[in-house]
């Protein structure tokens, strides 16, 4: 018996060795397939924003999780609300894993509310990496606009400035325009949030929806220091904590039945996963897990931290697994509630 008991610890243990033999060897191919490479981080928006500022802010640390420690660049290919870098990571670039896309959560709504971000691949076949934060999507509003209350914009029209047709900018706003009776006007066509904030700093138009906090935060801060503009309501189910302080009102309270707060809940779901990073679906997949795994180590990193500590960014990220399943849960919703849901997007008729 006790000689049994020997042959199994000893087999058990060569298992063990084996194991971590294999892994050894593993990360060793990985380290010297990255070793000297150039990982291209394909951000989704133009320069300035608060997709391009987190996109680069993770292309300054990954490089040092990933075995090899390959060089990391950050490139800006804004249109189709993230659609544009989601496609070319995803269908045109080198698919060896040198590419990972910043883009948006409309890259993984798409396919479930329409075809707004034109895209050409299979969302739940994509590998995602994983997502910096989740968010908190704001209406703001300069203080000297007429509308001061998210109630008054339900009783008066105000100019707010919006992106492409798939941009957060314009569907947020026909959100609440077509579920809660707000009367805002979109003016559209601004290459990224950046130029909209520009275009409320000139007064061209009023607000901004569908923007999320801590990227207004991060841009505009003298808004909030000098009053210039104000926050007019939070589009999320549970709200920022630091907003939820401050009494601002979240549209959600306003839905007066249940389908009207289960459209809305279907939609903000997307704020859980605010800056999602995917990889093609033909990456190897030891590569994708050394990727996911150098995603985590660097939104642990006590330098990336300390760095958006100082821009103010807010990092509370979900690992590449954790976002796959919310991927694939989100496609196994009530189809009733999804055809509602386009509707009040503007989407279907």
């Amino acid at each position: 018996m006790a000689r049994m008991t020997h042959l199994l610890q000893t087999a058990a243990a060569m298992t063990v060795l084996v194991c971590a033999a294999h892994q050894a060897r593993a990360q060793d191919a990985i380290a010297q397939f990255y070793k000297g490479k150039t990982v291209y981080v394909v951000i989704g928006s133009a320069a300035g924003g608060g997709f391009d500022t987190y996109g680069r802010l993770v292309a300054r640390h990954i490089g040092k999780h990933i075995p090899g420690n390959p060089n990391v660049v950050p490139q800006n290919m804004p249109g189709a609300g993230g659609g544009a870098a989601a496609n070319h990571v995803g269908t045109i670039a080198t698919q060896d894993g040198t590419y990972i896309g910043a883009v948006h959560p409309a890259v993984i709504m798409d396919p479930i509310l329409g075809d707004r971000t034109k895209s050409k691949m299979d969302v739940t076949k994509i590998n995602w990496i994983g997502s910096a934060n989740s968010d908190t999507y704001v209406c703001v509003m300069r203080a000297d606009a007429e509308v001061k209350t998210f109630a008054d914009a339900r009783e008066k029209q105000v100019i707010l400035g919006a992106s492409s047709d798939a941009a957060s900018t314009r569907e947020f706003p026909t959100l609440l325009n077509n579920v809660l009776g707000t009367k805002f006007k979109l003016v559209s066509g601004y290459t990224g949030n950046r130029e909209v904030m520009l275009a409320v700093d000139k007064n061209e138009v009023q607000g901004i929806c569908g923007a999320g906090w801590s990227s207004v935060q991060t841009a505009r801060p003298q808004w909030f220091k000098d009053g210039t503009v104000k926050v007019l309501a939070q589009e999320n189910v549970p709200g920022h904590p630091d907003l939820n302080k401050q009494g601002v009102p979240k549209t959600i309270d306003f839905a007066t039945g249940a389908e009207q707060r289960q459209i809305m809940e279907l939609y903000y779901s997307q704020e859980t996963f605010g800056r999602p990073y995917m990889m093609a679906a033909a990456v190897p997949k030891e590569r994708v897990e050394a990727m996911r795994a150098a995603f985590s180590a660097s939104m642990r990193d006590p330098e990336l931290l300390a760095e958006a500590k100082k821009l103010n960014l807010d990092v509370d990220f979900l690992s590449g697994d954790e976002l796959q399943k919310i991927v694939a849960k989100n496609f196994a919703m009530d189809p009733a509630i999804v055809e509602r849901t386009k509707k009040a997007l503007g989407y279907e008729k």
